[in-house]
């Protein structure tokens, strides 16, 4: 498939290359597809496009999956990219409101179906050696540098803080440019560094990865789209799916990342967990101050 292809022009040809393999009520969603405005497309539900094609919302993922997108938002990310780069931000907002209307109940159902969609398409993409490895190089670290920039940060700060609540030292950073220098002193042999970056393949992204190799630090990248440009220099990668409207939380799908990454570290040192919760309570209950006699 040519490089110099637009979006579309790659999904009627992933579609004419399988049609024969496909039922007649994939081949339904297919022609939807191939024939809808891209915009159309990207602020669809799974339900929406099922209602739209005839089919059903279950019909919509499997013809996802059976095209190579691995559901409906792995389509959305690749319309988004060429969507995003030849539309203004202000339009694309415009558009992602007239969209979706103005009914309340609507607007609640459609936050909440592409949360879904994100989460259920980031559980199908889970890598058991992966995730065994990024679990490992956290759980052994001496301490644990968590980037995150931008949109990133929200999923970062959360990381550093459960993590140091189990006992491990770990620390956030969000910096950039010369600020990001001071942070990469501190790192050593034995460290771990997790970088939240969903696509945009930034100068700081290369140069902690090389820092981080330079010193022997582990690094667990989570990310969408930057995974196959740095799984050779990472020790793993964990996909976490990115908005491609707007419409829910940048960080969604890394903080729940998070979240099975905190899990199987309590699951590895049950006894170390429970103890420092035990201290932290301890903590709060000594910042509470006095009780007041009555």
């Amino acid at each position: 498939m040519e490089n110099s292809q637009s979006p579309i022009e790659q999904l009627r040809a992933v579609v004419r290359r399988v049609w024969e393999e496909l039922s007649p009520a994939e081949r339904a969603v297919c022609h939807y597809l191939i024939s809808a405005a891209p915009e159309q497309i990207l602020f669809a539900s799974a339900a929406e496009l099922g209602a739209a094609t005839g089919t059903s919302n279950a019909t919509v993922i499997r013809t996802m999956q059976r095209l190579g997108f691995g559901g409906l938002p792995g389509l959305k990310r690749a319309l988004a990219a060429e969507f995003s780069s030849a539309v203004a931000p202000d339009i694309r907002l415009q558009q992602r409101i007239s969209h979706v209307g103005h009914d309340l109940s609507d607007i609640w159902a459609r936050v909440f179906d592409e949360a879904f969609e994100r989460i259920e398409h980031c559980k199908r993409l889970f890598d058991q050696e992966a995730f065994t490895r990024a679990v490992s190089v956290v759980a052994a670290a001496g301490s644990v540098l968590v980037y995150g920039a931008g949109a990133s940060e929200p999923a970062a700060r959360h990381l550093a803080l459960k993590l140091g609540r189990r006992g491990h030292r770990a620390r956030p950073s969000s910096a950039t440019g010369f600020a990001l220098a001071d942070e990469l002193l501190w790192l050593g042999h034995g460290d771990a560094v997790v970088i939240f970056q969903p696509g945009r393949r930034l100068r700081e992204i290369e140069v902690l990865i090389d820092r981080a190799r330079a010193v022997g630090a582990g690094v667990v990248l989570v990310s969408d789209e930057l995974g196959a440009a740095f799984s050779g220099s990472v020790e793993a990668v964990l996909s976490a799916p990115h908005t491609p409207t707007g419409i829910t939380a940048e960080p969604l799908t890394g903080m729940i990342v998070a979240d099975a990454l905190l899990l199987a570290i309590d699951s590895l040192d049950e006894n170390r967990s429970v103890e420092y919760s035990h201290q932290l309570t301890a903590l709060r209950e000594q910042l509470r101050g006095p009780r007041k006699v009555q």
